[in-house]
């Protein structure tokens, strides 16, 4: 298994930017990929942006692109989602997701964003 653990999130104006990170343990050997998902109250989960464990790989929701960067440091087995601009709309619970090689799926607990106007 694959643990995870989110932190950095808060509350910033409008503009402002946040980054938030997620430090993986357990079998971090067998991860494929990391990605970011938001939910934000009475929407469905989202996904914002991905990068894969190894190359250069990354995706991004067309929503956040040229705004939000992920990033990754294999060394301490974690993911960073730098959010730039940060608009009211961002507003929204962030989950770190890893898939691993095999498909299995792992999620954190997720941490808040709150962008006040």
């Amino acid at each position: 298994q694959v643990q995870l653990v989110e932190s950095g999130g808060g509350l910033v104006q409008a503009g402002g930017s946040l980054r938030l990170s997620c430090a993986a343990s357990g079998r971090t050997f067998s991860m494929f990929y990391m990605a970011w998902h938001r939910q934000a109250p009475g929407k469905e989960r989202e996904f914002v942006s991905s990068i894969r464990w190894s190359g250069e790989s990354t995706n991004y929701a067309d929503s956040v692109k040229g705004r939000f960067t992920i990033s990754r440091d294999n060394a301490k087995n974690t993911v960073y989602l730098q959010m730039n601009s940060l608009k009211p709309e961002d507003t929204a619970f962030y989950y770190c997701n890893v898939r691993v090689y095999g498909g299995e799926d792992y999620w954190g607990q997720g941490t808040q964003v709150t962008v006040s106007s």
